[in-house]
């Protein structure tokens, strides 16, 4: 059998509210919002998840969205991943995204990318506070990665070389 991300006991939460921001599973039927908001920062959203990454691609279609949210759902019905769409407290913006994936380095536990669409740029810290508190508070991890963040990309090869 192999080693699981998450425990089976554990009940992962389908949305998350705090004062500045409502999550919730980021699937296809937000697919028009999310892919504004990816849109809107396409450019600077290129790297976030490594400096090789080309996503999101400028000609990228509201369809391919489509089918990646799709996929989003998947994992994270089958428990392999987690993704989140990030809305204002409102819920009529899409302000990010947030993905929560098991580590590729056995020195975590579990690896996070997110980001907040140009125009709400200035919650892209609090966003990132958010998260870590609500992943060392509610989840079963004890060693959290932010490549890219709090551990820079060149060190976060040099671990990945080391496994």
């Amino acid at each position: 059998m192999p080693n699981l991300f998450i425990p089976q006991c554990f009940e992962i939460p389908k949305c998350f509210d705090t004062e500045d921001f409502h999550f919730r599973v980021l699937d296809d039927a937000v697919a028009e919002l999310d892919f504004d908001a990816v849109m809107s920062s396409q450019k600077r959203l290129q790297g976030v998840f490594g400096p090789e990454s080309k996503w999101p691609q400028k000609e990228m279609t509201l369809e391919e969205n489509i089918e990646s949210l799709k996929v989003h759902k998947q994992e994270f019905e089958s428990r392999e991943a987690f993704a989140y769409s990030v809305f204002n407290y409102s819920r009529d913006k899409c302000l990010g995204s947030v993905y929560i994936d098991p580590s590729q380095s056995p020195n975590y536990d579990c690896e996070v990318y997110l980001w907040v669409r140009d125009d709400n740029i200035t919650l892209d810290k609090v966003l990132y506070q958010t998260v870590l508190k609500w992943l060392q508070e509610v989840w079963p991890f004890s060693m959290i990665a932010f490549p890219g963040r709090d551990i820079s990309w060149e060190e976060w090869a040099k671990d990945l070389n080391r496994v």
